[in-house]
């Protein structure tokens, strides 16, 4: 631009020294040309916009001319002043604001390498394993990159309502909710595991799992779950389950001898016992359904495997995206270098902190 403005100056100079060489007539005539073309051009063309070199030159040389001629010119008081008020304009205006700050590289690649190697991951799960490894991101960070990367988010189940819900949240402290789900070996021999969760901390416990569920059989793993807690059965008020023909008097007495309250839930009404119907489909979309189970032997070992991945590193969502065994006191510090492990016989990928 400024060799641009350099050059319009020398060329005018030139011109005007060729000017004074030449007769007044020649210059009057040529003046009148030039006054019609640009009357002409004016009625046919739309405003001129010059670049900034051309107006610096014709805002000095239209200051030569008598002020009765300077409206004439393409270049009016009401020109300057417009584009003095442009430059006023772009001095004081303030810069755009940057936004969010872009989000790093590493973490970006760790979020696509979390949800390739775990397809069945949605951004809530991808956001968990973040937090495990010490990085603060939100789920609206890993969202737009697993979007841009592949598929997008897995929808959100939706949660239970009512007085159900408010009552389950009362009582988060001092809650059990049991329930069965079945598993058929490779011999197509059906095998159910009696689970029972803390709900406060989402804590698993698997007493048993056998191919014939009978009320005795149910009862004594319950004894056996109490008894494994000692004096933590104290911190017990309540104990939720279904109307499952297993879960007998019998079944309840043991549990009210240590004075937690057995609540039933309506007939049909699953979604009154959330916890527990959550923890199935996990169980099964992340292992059950992913394996074959070859004995009741090989039955027993993969769901306990699953509940201690459970109870160690699985993040909770209604736990702020902790497991279970997690101190919600501890913040972990985030790493360059990350650590893959596998577990549950090799279904399911954890990671950790190298080093």
């Amino acid at each position: 631009m400024l060799v641009r403005l350099v050059y319009l100056i020398a060329t005018r100079i030139f011109a005007w020294l060729f000017l004074m060489s030449r007769s007044s007539a020649a210059k009057n005539a040529e003046i009148l040309i030039l006054r019609h073309e640009l009357a002409v051009l004016r009625r046919q063309v739309t405003a001129p916009k010059p670049g900034w070199p051309e107006r610096a030159l014709l805002a000095v040389v239209t200051r030569l001319n008598p002020q009765a001629l300077r409206e004439r010119r393409i270049v009016s008081p009401r020109t300057l002043l417009a584009w003095h008020r442009r430059l006023v304009k772009q001095k004081w205006t303030q810069p755009p604001s940057t936004g969010r700050p872009p989000l790093p590289e590493e973490i970006r690649n760790l979020i696509i390498r979390l949800s390739t190697e775990n397809p069945r991951w949605g951004f809530r799960r991808v956001h968990g394993e973040l937090r495990r490894t010490g990085h603060k991101a939100s789920p609206a960070t890993a969202r737009p990159v697993l979007r841009a990367a592949g598929p997008g988010p897995a929808p959100r189940r939706q949660p239970a309502r009512g007085k159900w819900a408010v009552f389950l949240k009362a009582q988060a402290s001092g809650l059990l909710a049991t329930d069965l789900f079945d598993v058929d070996t490779i011999s197509l021999q059906r095998l159910y595991a009696l689970f029972i969760m803390e709900v406060r901390t989402r804590t698993i416990h698997i007493p048993g799992v056998t191919a014939h569920p009978t009320t005795a059989w149910a009862t004594q793993q319950a004894r056996q779950f109490l008894w494994q807690h000692g004096d933590r059965a104290a911190e017990f008020t309540h104990l939720i389950r279904d109307r499952d023909a297993k879960f007998t008097a019998a079944f309840d007495a043991v549990f009210t001898s240590e004075d937690i309250t057995v609540a039933k839930i309506p007939p049909r009404s699953p979604n009154c016992n959330p916890h527990a119907e959550r923890f199935i489909r996990s169980a099964r979309e992340e292992c059950t359904d992913r394996v074959l189970l070859f004995d009741r032997g090989h039955a027993e070992k993969i769901p306990h495997d699953y509940a201690h991945h459970f109870n160690s590193h699985r993040p909770h969502q209604g736990r702020d995206q902790l497991a279970p065994s997690d101190n919600p006191n501890v913040i972990p510090l985030p790493t360059a270098r990350i650590k893959r492990r596998q577990a549950v016989a090799g279904l399911i990928k954890e990671y950790h902190r190298a080093g």
